[in-house]
């Protein structure tokens, strides 16, 4: 018994030795982005292909589970493409404090087709009319602000650099397979939560001179859904929808709201529900769940076997394992680990040999060992 607990009273030494070594090499820039991807510029990266898009429009930096989710099915979905995530909050150093705790950031950084970059939306607008209205509005004074912002970044962006634009509520299941499509809501009614073009597409350039001319923020979504709709009856003769069968007008195709939109708005709790058979969503190409309706703050539970849950396990699977939690607010995992909360220091000791380390808010786990040969170390972190 005595030479069992002086083993593990070494494997602790050992194990702490290396992981304090480790993060002492790493704590100057904890959270950079891997060099292959932080040499790249979001200009050069984004003429490359057919980019996905994201943004974050407040000064937060941290994703919500959601938003890690949106981000990683879209990776998952489309591995071949770049998949940019802009967000305010970031520095142009693209790093966050060393002593931070942001496991979502962390998880979408180690994606390989992720990109994260500053926000910049002063030198976004170069170049386009949407110029002289962002360098002379007062931000202060603006209703709707991170909206508004946000609407007229996706247009430039889009307009520059071509690709597909999601919303950070927005899951995806499978490929897009048009290039120039904007995304019905309902019958003859648009979104502005996802659509794609490719660059420089007059469509754009006139919705971004639409939006000057009829700036007005005190009317939610004047320069987003109702934007995109009023543009699209200038240039198309809008028609109800037969079957599941998308419109085409000139160069641009109008998608059915099957699409993206299979439960309407009215219906969004449904997604937090527990469904006795999972739809298949066959006709759609990904899922928007509305969160501005849920005001209540409906989430993930890891266990209630709700339709979102169903959805996070199979189409973002990382960030179900490591972001989402149990009733007990506890983030816990497969394959016999124990994690704890902050501050905890638990030890489990089976066969004498399962031992939990925890510093501070971050932890390492050893998972239960029936022998030394099985010991695997994992790197986490607990919210």
């Amino acid at each position: 018994m005595l030479k069992k607990f002086q083993l593990c009273l070494l494997v602790i030494l050992l194990l702490s030795c290396g992981f304090l070594y480790q993060l002492f090499l790493k704590s100057s820039c904890l959270f950079c982005l891997p060099p292959y991807k932080s040499q790249q510029g979001p200009e050069a990266l984004l003429g490359k292909g057919r980019s996905i898009v994201f943004l974050e429009t407040s000064e937060r930096t941290e994703p919500s589970p959601l938003v890690s989710c949106a981000v990683e099915s879209a990776a998952k979905v489309y591995p071949e493409q770049p998949v940019t995530f802009f967000m305010k909050g970031l520095s142009s150093s693209l790093q966050l404090p060393p002593n931070s705790t942001h496991p979502a950031f962390s998880l979408l950084s180690a994606i390989d087709n992720v990109f994260l970059f500053p926000l910049d939306m002063k030198r976004l607008f170069e170049d386009t009319p949407l110029f002289s209205w962002y360098t002379q509005i007062n931000v202060s004074e603006q209703r709707h602000w991170l909206h508004v912002s946000s609407d007229a970044s996706r247009l430039a962006i889009i307009w520059k650099y071509g690709g597909v634009y999601m919303d950070t509520d927005v899951i995806s299941i499978r490929p897009i397979p048009e290039e120039n499509f904007l995304a019905a809501q309902a019958s003859r009614y648009s979104s502005n939560g996802i659509f794609g073009f490719l660059p420089h597409h007059a469509f754009l350039w006139e919705c971004m001179e639409n939006f000057v001319e009829h700036y007005n923020s005190y009317i939610w979504g004047n320069q987003g859904p109702e934007l995109m709709t009023r543009m699209l009856r200038l240039w198309c003769r809008l028609e109800d929808f037969q079957e599941v069968s998308d419109l085409r007008c000139l160069n641009l195709s109008f998608l059915h709201p099957q699409r993206f939109y299979p439960i309407s708005y009215l219906e969004w709790r449904r997604y937090y529900e527990v469904w006795n058979t999972d739809p298949s969503f066959n006709d759609s190409y990904a899922l928007h769940l509305w969160n501005y309706m849920n005001k209540e703050g409906r989430g993930v539970v890891r266990g209630s076997n709700t339709l979102v849950e169903n959805l996070y396990r199979k189409h973002c699977p990382r960030t179900y394992r490591d972001l989402i939690q149990g009733p007990d607010g506890l983030v816990t995992q497969g394959g016999g680990s124990s994690l704890v909360k902050k501050s905890q220091v638990l030890s489990i000791m089976e066969n004498n040999l399962c031992i939990t380390i925890v510093i501070g808010r971050q932890f390492v786990i050893i998972q239960k060992l029936w022998s030394l040969t099985e010991l695997d170390l994992n790197l986490g972190f607990i919210t």
